[in-house]
């Protein structure tokens, strides 16, 4: 493998040719980049390439910097990049993503986001973005809302107020551009002027599906991005689809499954924000839908918490006190202590009465009594008008 001495000696030329050699979440490539730089990972794998078979002085040079090395893994990872050796300078794709108005995002540009770094080896060594990419909103106040492809009238529905919501919330909203639940959420957004993240698994110069191409433009045109670990040009294949759930699930502060069926792709997505302790939310569904058995098992392994609207999901993954939802007021009494309890029952239902016909009715005395008016009036079961109270919600 020979490389232009340009891509050895630019950071962002040799991370941008590391995703020309290797898939997706290629661990071995990250441990490399990890213990030599993009840039030192690369010309070592150049070295070790260019010989009949891997030096003994390569395989001590990578354990040297790693401290531990699964020389098999290293032999097998060296097999599959040497395929693609000959096609790993840059700078014509880096063109034409410039002429298209994109950019490359490595780690350390404000776009970068910070999640990314969490998935350590298996994190990517750039992205190709068109559009805008902020990393600093992406970690202050960013959710994923994904979900099955299939989706169903009442799924799109509630994909699109909860990306409506988040939007007016402030939150920038992340997902994978597919038909069904993503494309809605999108949609949503875009309906309040908000920001959203399309993560795509194939190259960001192509729309997949094509019937998404004018969503996307809109994304765009709204201060989003398309966004994809694959250079230009690349096509969006399954497996590539399943590893970039990992980077939805990274570069967001929670995650959300609005519908999706027992296999649905979109529980992955959960499951490795789950793992990067990231908070998750499932919404549920009919108990007789299929499309959203996957969401119910989800709450039933304890995965997920529970969210029904946008104000749910901003105090899952929101910021503690600024999203938290006032306490909901307590409409049925059983927890009240006995006193209240008999105040509350001597409350009209709807004919307002005095504090005294109240306490008389009840058989209190005033200063036992009155102590309870104020207290459920402060959660919201009895309201006051003038002089008379009545019963609240009602």
């Amino acid at each position: 493998m020979s490389l232009p001495a340009e891509v050895l000696a630019e950071e962002r030329l040799a991370r941008a040719a590391w995703s020309f050699l290797t898939e997706p979440g290629d661990l071995v490539a990250g441990a490399v980049r990890r213990g030599l730089g993009a840039r030192g990972g690369l010309a070592w794998a150049s070295r070790a390439l260019a010989a009949p078979e891997v030096p003994g002085a390569a395989l001590d040079e990578l354990a040297g910097a790693l401290g531990h090395l699964d020389v098999a893994a290293v032999r097998r990872a060296l097999a599959r990049w040497g395929r693609r050796a000959a096609e790993l300078d840059p700078r014509p794709a880096l063109e034409l993503l410039e002429g298209l108005g994109g950019s490359l995002v490595v780690p350390g540009d404000p776009g970068w986001a910070a999640g990314l770094d969490e998935l350590a080896d298996a994190a990517p060594p750039c992205l190709w973005v068109r559009g805008v990419l902020d990393g600093a909103a992406l970690e202050a106040r960013s959710v994923a809302l994904v979900g099955s492809r299939a989706a169903t009238s009442y799924g799109e529905r509630v994909a699109a107020e909860l990306g409506a919501g988040l939007a007016e919330s402030g939150f920038v909203v992340v997902s994978g551009g597919a038909f069904g639940i993503d494309a809605a959420a999108h949609r949503g957004v875009l309906a309040l002027g908000g920001r959203t993240l399309v993560l795509l698994a194939g190259g960001v110069d192509r729309a997949y599906p094509a019937a998404h191409a004018r969503l996307f433009e809109a994304v765009r045109a709204e201060g989003g991005a398309l966004v994809s670990e694959v250079p230009l040009g690349w096509a969006p294949m399954r497996n590539r689809f399943l590893l970039r759930n990992r980077l939805i699930a990274a570069v967001s502060r929670g995650a959300v499954v609005v519908e999706a069926a027992l296999r649905s792709g979109a529980l992955s997505t959960a499951r490795h924000a789950a793992a990067l302790l990231r908070p998750v939310g499932a919404v549920p569904g009919p108990v007789t839908s299929m499309a959203s058995a996957g969401c119910h098992a989800l709450l039933r392994d304890g995965v997920a918490q529970c969210v029904t609207s946008s104000a749910e999901v901003a105090e899952l993954v929101g910021s503690l006190g600024e999203d938290a939802l006032a306490p909901a007021p307590f409409l049925g009494g059983d927890e009240l202590d006995p006193i209240s309890r008999r105040v509350l029952d001597a409350v009209p239902l709807r004919r307002g009465a005095t504090s005294e016909s109240i306490l008389r009715t009840a058989g209190l005395a005033e200063g036992e009594g009155r102590g309870a008016l104020g207290l459920l009036e402060l959660a919201g079961l009895v309201l006051r008008t003038g002089e008379r109270w009545v019963r609240a919600g009602l």
